[in-house]
């Protein structure tokens, strides 16, 4: 009769800790964006720099002319830190934002938390975010300006991001790990 009670007793408190995990909302957790860059998010390891060019959000304005076919970065600010590598987890503050009129439609700026993601088509992440943060250097920002077929397509991301959309981000790295 013990080896039951035993098994009781631990499948008891198993149930127990299973339920006071508690939800996404927990403190230090943060929920991947819900229309943005990706579907991956962990927790953030770095705080958003309080002084400097990468402290304050950066604001989008809309594309000009037609939209380019093919994947445009430009650096905004360069970084002199590490490099981003393809299949490196980085750190990141971002502002997405529709090529066509500017308007925003996600930013890990508005919780004023940041954005841990790996650098790999599996990570669930635009393919636009694969290609366009390797080479960028951490205390940089870039500017990405992603077209459909990198980002997220003909279906597009209702409601925020329509079909066949080209994307403008502001990307801040603040972080890069192997």
């Amino acid at each position: 009769m013990r080896k039951p009670l035993t098994l009781l007793i631990a499948a008891g408190a198993l149930g127990t800790a299973v339920a006071g995990c508690g939800s996404s909302r927990a403190p230090g957790i943060i929920p991947a964006p819900s229309a943005g860059a990706t579907a991956a998010a962990t927790t953030a390891t770095v705080s958003t720099p309080t002084s400097g060019p990468l402290s304050k959000e950066p604001k989008i304005t809309a594309g000009t002319g037609t939209p380019p076919t093919h994947l445009v970065t430009k650096d905004l600010i360069t970084g002199t830190g590490t490099t981003a590598q393809s299949g490196d987890t980085v750190v990141v503050n971002y502002v997405g934002a529709l090529y066509k009129n500017g308007k925003v439609f996600d930013a890990s700026w508005k919780d004023g938390s940041t954005f841990t993601t790996k650098l790999s088509p599996t990570a669930g992440i635009i393919q636009g975010w694969v290609k366009g943060i390797v080479g960028m250097k951490v205390g940089g920002r870039r500017q990405l300006i992603i077209p459909p077929s990198l980002a997220y397509g003909k279906s597009g991301r209702p409601p925020t991001i329509p079909g066949n959309s080209t994307l403008i981000f502001d990307v801040d790295l603040l972080k890069v790990s192997k």
